[in-house]
């Protein structure tokens, strides 16, 4: 394992049993960064311990935590032990650097009105990120990721107990700003848990950008049954789009001219060829050939805004693929009524 994610996992363990119930970042930043924070609560745990408030299970992760603290962490070179505060003070600074950021995401425990998905998805509520990310960029896809990761896992946990009854879903605009590599294995699972997933994202070489793994980006796409291509220059988007499609025969014609001449003379005075008792022949020929059914002018010139090519499911099979004439919001007619 990364030592910086041994670290996160053990600081995690050794917080979980100093604030129960509650734990934010800035508890985490001032563990891992201040030495006198992580002395100072030991003397706490060992009162807690001594008053036989642990079970034995909670005694074995705390003792893990401690132990690897004592043993591992503290004796670590300076360089490598800068190297994973830095990492780790990536993750935790963002939330304790601004007032307005602190105040948003580690609140006290009385002002708490998330309290997680599990109370979400059981009282068929909807969670919003609405966050600039022009000025929160870094910041917007931590707290994107985070939240998105928390919701995978409260699904795929509701699938492992076979308690889940309600249909749930999962929207993300711009989704390659967000994607990561666990999402093809979310999609995968997900449609058994009855969450629907509609993601909008560029092109398909958006998704390659950020995920940097040309095989990990076909299997997320892979997973994505239902699509709908709009206009694009994107290749990548293209070629994918017509393999998935397909060819089919398409009639050709091909057109001939030639001319045949009995005698025919060089003229030196006009510096041309004469021809006598000549006759022009015109051939057509018509073939069939397999070709993809959308070209790439389709793609490129003759989707129009608001329109796109479809490949949809019913559940049962998969429909023709089709163009389809968009209405958005703000032309429907029942708005204004």
């Amino acid at each position: 394992m990364i030592k910086w994610k041994k670290l996160l996992r053990n600081a995690l363990n050794y917080v979980d049993y100093i604030i129960i119930g509650y734990v934010t970042f800035q508890e985490l930043h001032k563990l891992i960064n201040d030495t006198s924070y992580y002395r100072e609560k030991i003397n706490f745990l060992r009162n807690q311990f001594q008053s036989c408030k642990f079970s034995n299970s909670e005694v074995y992760e705390l003792l893990s935590a401690i132990t690897y603290f004592e043993n591992e962490f503290f004796s670590l070179d300076s360089r490598v032990l800068s190297i994973i505060k830095s990492e780790i003070s990536r993750i935790t600074l963002p939330f304790i650097s601004d007032y307005s950021v602190l105040n948003t995401f580690c609140p006290p425990e009385k002002d708490l009105n998330f309290l997680g998905f599990s109370q979400v998805l059981s009282e068929g509520k909807i969670v919003v990120l609405k966050m600039n990310i022009a000025e929160y960029k870094n910041l917007s896809k931590l707290i994107a990721a985070y939240l998105k990761l928390d919701f995978q896992s409260e699904i795929l946990s509701n699938l492992a107990s076979h308690s889940y009854t309600r249909t749930t879903a999962f929207i993300c605009d711009e989704f390659h700003e967000y994607v990561t590599r666990s999402d093809s294995d979310f999609f995968a699972q997900s449609r058994e848990a009855k969450c629907i997933n509609i993601v909008a994202t560029q092109s398909y070489s958006s998704l390659l950008n950020t995920l940097k793994d040309k095989s990990c980006t076909q299997v997320l796409i892979q997973n994505l049954i239902n699509k709908l291509w709009y206009r694009t220059d994107d290749i990548f988007t293209i070629e994918d789009a017509q393999k998935q499609i397909g060819r089919e025969d398409k009639e050709r014609h091909s057109t001939s001219i030639s001319e045949n001449a009995k005698e025919t003379n060089y003229d030196y005075f006009t510096q041309t060829w004469k021809s006598k008792d000549s006759n022009l022949s015109e051939s057509l020929t018509t073939f069939v050939q397999p070709d993809f059914v959308y070209d790439t002018h389709f793609f490129t010139q003759t989707l129009e805004t608001f329109s796109c090519l479809a490949f949809l499911s019913d559940g049962n099979k998969i429909l023709k693929p089709c163009k389809l004439e968009m209405l958005p919001f703000f032309k429907r007619k029942d708005r204004y009524l």
